[in-house]
Order: C-alpha cells, then structure tokens, then sequence
C-alpha cells in the first residue's frame, strides 16, 4: 500500500527562509514522505542555499525539480503534482514552516475521518519564524457554501488523499489566488474540507505593505467570486462582507 506523502513546495528566492522551512519538513515524526523542490528560476541565491543543504544532508527524500523560466506558483505546483509519488499530497509555501507532528496529526485524522481533503490551524509567525501567539482556529467541515464566506483553509495547511481525489482534479487554476480556487473547486464538486483544530503550521508573515497586501487581497477575492464562481454582484457582496469579517479576526 502506497503511503507516501508528497510535499511540493514552490521555490521563488528565498534563499532567507528555505533552508529552515526544509529543516522543518526532516524534522518531521512521521517518516514516510518525499520533499519536491519545484525551482522557478530563482534571481537570488535560493537554488545555490538548495543545492547546499542536499548536499550536507544527504536525504534522497529531498528532490529538486528546476523549471525552464519563470512561471509562477501555480504552474509550479502542479507540475510538483505531476511529479509526485505518493497518494497523499500536501503542500508547503517556501517560507512558512511545519510543527514535527503536523504529517503524523494531519494523516491519522484524515484516515479517521475517510476523508479526502483536510487542512489544519496554524499560527501567526514574525519573520524569524517565530509564533506571534495568533493561533487560526478552523471549524470541523467546511462544504462549498461555507467555503465562499470563509476562506480560512491556508496553503500550507492542507493535505489530499489521491485515492479519493484524483490528482488531475488537484491542478491549480492559472490565476491569482490560484489555491482558494482550487478549494473552491473541489468543494465545488461535492467534497467536504475537514478540519484539524490543531495549531501544526506556522505562517511566516514578512515585513511588507499591509495596506497594499490588504487591497491586494480584497481585489482577488472579489475576482474568484465574480469570474472563477460565476456569482452575481449580489451573492459576490454577499460572501465578501463575511469573509471581510473572518479576515479582520484572524489577524487580530
């Protein structure tokens, strides 16, 4: 029986956070995993920090996909999708990091649930990595309804059971927020998003514009609510007035 997980995580210079965010996947309790590495043609000095860190560690879990160009984050993913070995497949983003029992927690609940698509809680982190005691509480399920007015599931959180799922259905939409329309389109399709209220990841926030990322953020959502979801200004307005509201109580 294939127990595999598959981590992929997209790799854009961050020769600064890479090096811990792969210590934190070998630190991991539970074993059984291969790490893909899907380089997009980094300008900094992330694939030279890559190569550095195989190199001293030696782990044939680890393995290093270059792309040919720059293409972005989504098209990284899935080409780490289509690489992937395992029947489990969860994703990480370049700088965010994982606690050591966040695979052992997120896989024993997903067989406890039969479930084919979770994701867990997680935590606020500085940009040493170090949690700033905002802890993300997720609900048990979270159906497509739901789902719109709460965007709570967070990338690096999340885990999908490929024999309940099939990975062509895991390919991410090339678009902005090309992940929230990914889970809007899986439940969408009538699955169901379980939730694991444990605090397993850590979410490095690095100093950057709110004012800008909070626009940024305001302008995607409506865009995968109007165009990705088809909903009327109605609906669209609907849906944004709660999600405005959960995202406020998040970071507070």
């Amino acid at each position: 029986m294939n127990e595999l997980i598959s981590i992929i995580i997209p790799v854009y210079n961050v020769e600064k956070y890479i090096e811990e965010t792969i210590a934190s996947v070998e630190a991991q309790t539970r074993g059984e995993w291969e790490l893909l590495l899907v380089e997009d043609c980094s300008t900094d000095g992330t694939l030279d920090v890559i190569k550095r860190y195989m190199d001293r560690s030696g782990d044939l879990r680890i393995r290093l996909i270059r792309q040919n160009g720059n293409q972005g984050a989504a098209r990284a993913r899935n080409r780490g999708l289509r690489e992937a070995r395992g029947r489990y497949i969860a994703y990480l983003d370049a700088d965010d990091l994982w606690v050591p029992q966040k695979l052992e927690r997120e896989l024993a609940f997903l067989k406890e649930k039969q479930a084919a698509f979770v994701f867990t809680g997680y935590e606020f982190a500085d940009e040493q990595g170090r949690g700033r005691g905002k802890v993300v509480r997720v609900p048990e399920t979270l159906n497509y309804r739901q789902a719109l007015s709460n965007t709570t599931i967070f990338t690096s959180t999340v885990m999908f059971d490929t024999e309940k799922i099939k990975g062509e259905q895991l390919e991410m939409p090339l678009m902005k927020s090309e992940d929230t329309a990914l889970w809007f389109r899986v439940l969408r399709e009538g699955y169901i998003a379980w939730g694991l209220n444990e605090n397993l990841v850590r979410y490095r926030r690095p100093g950057r514009s709110l004012s800008s990322n909070k626009l940024e953020a305001i302008r995607r959502i409506w865009n995968l609510y109007r165009k990705a979801e088809g909903l009327s200004v109605f609906c669209s307005a609907y849906h944004f007035c709660f999600w405005a509201v959960r995202a406020v109580k998040r970071r507070i």
